[in-house]
């Protein structure tokens, strides 16, 4: 079977690249750099693509994941001929875009190696915008974004849900196309859809931006309450044995140990830093020196990169201290 990917490409603003020097710091920006330059500066609502871990990779799974998204049937699902499907229609789909076929192809492919996790059915998507927007934009923008990557290529549904705070919609599209290919998704390939919802709610008078967390000057996400409620509750969880490890070193040695990782995070931000060093020049020679000096003050504004730890450790300081004053002062 043969295998599809999108192709490599790089991302619309990868601020890091403008600090390599030779020809790529000496060119123009383009008007789309400049106006994703204004949006990601501007803190502009930043989208989500995310792709569903696959779990079981049967029918049964497929069908019960059908059945979770269009909740038991009181939503309507849209498949990609633009009918609205009401009901349980889980089976439905699966008959008609023969996912019963795709299980059993690696069973008779010669090549197959039965001691390996089969491959997914389909692929289950989520596109999700911060609370407030419009969710029947994220909707209309997501329709358009499938029309334009997958239709006539690869089967898929989708159902919008907005029992949460985001609007967010649902996408399971048949993981291989109706040519025998294979999608595999990868980096490259988020990148670019998230590219894409952004320039589809854009077009429908959305702000919206797709900027890799690192160029915005973010590491990971930072630790929540979460984290140190599980720890009091005694919950037997992965956060909380990473909330009990940092707790011991923070009552040893008063900190954590230095780890290795922080020197990269330290030499991504400073090349982050020198990218948009190199924008804000750039614009300087636009002629934009409003921009230029937004892109400066972001640029210098970025909080200290933190390991996963030390925002673990930030977390619990911020509520450790506070007892300790209450202790003191009984």
């Amino acid at each position: 079977m043969k295998t599809f990917k999108l192709p490599s490409e790089e991302p619309l603003l990868n601020i890091a690249s403008h600090a390599r020097g030779g020809s790529r710091v000496a060119g123009r920006l383009t008007p789309a750099q400049i106006e994703h330059i204004r949006l990601t500066v501007n803190r502009a609502p930043e989208v989500m693509v995310k792709v569903l871990s696959p779990g079981s990779s049967d029918l049964k799974a497929v069908g019960r994941h059908f059945d979770y998204i269009g909740r038991q049937g009181h939503l309507a699902l849209e498949s990609d001929d633009g009918y609205q499907l009401h009901g349980r229609v889980g089976q439905e789909l699966i008959d008609d875009w023969g996912l019963d076929l795709d299980e059993l192809r690696p069973q008779s492919s010669l090549n197959a190696l039965p001691a390996r996790k089969p491959p997914k059915l389909v692929h289950k998507l989520v596109f999700s915008m911060p609370e407030g927007t419009p969710p029947q934009k994220v909707l209309s923008a997501v329709r358009n974004f499938a029309l334009e990557e997958f239709h006539g290529r690869h089967r898929y549904a989708m159902v919008l849900h907005t029992d949460e705070p985001h609007p967010h919609v649902h996408l399971v599209m048949r993981a291989i196309s109706e040519g025998g290919r294979r999608l595999n998704i990868r980096k490259e390939t988020l990148r670019h859809w998230r590219a894409q919802f952004a320039h589809q709610l854009q077009g429908l008078g959305v702000a919206a931006n797709a900027t890799e967390r690192a160029v915005r000057g973010e590491g990971r996400k930072p630790a929540k309450d979460g984290i140190y409620r599980a720890r009091l509750r005694g919950d037997s969880t992965t956060d909380r044995a990473k909330a009990e490890g940092v707790a011991r070193e923070l009552a040893a040695i008063g900190g954590i140990r230095p780890e290795p990782g922080k020197r990269t995070l330290m030499a991504t931000r400073a090349a982050v830093q020198r990218g948009w060093q190199s924008a804000a020049d750039k614009l300087v020679l636009h002629g934009d020196r409003e921009l230029a000096a937004q892109v400066a003050r972001f640029a210098s504004g970025m909080d200290r990169p933190m390991t996963e730890r030390e925002s673990i450790a930030r977390v619990l300081s911020t509520h450790v201290r506070p007892r300790q004053h209450e202790s003191r002062t009984l």
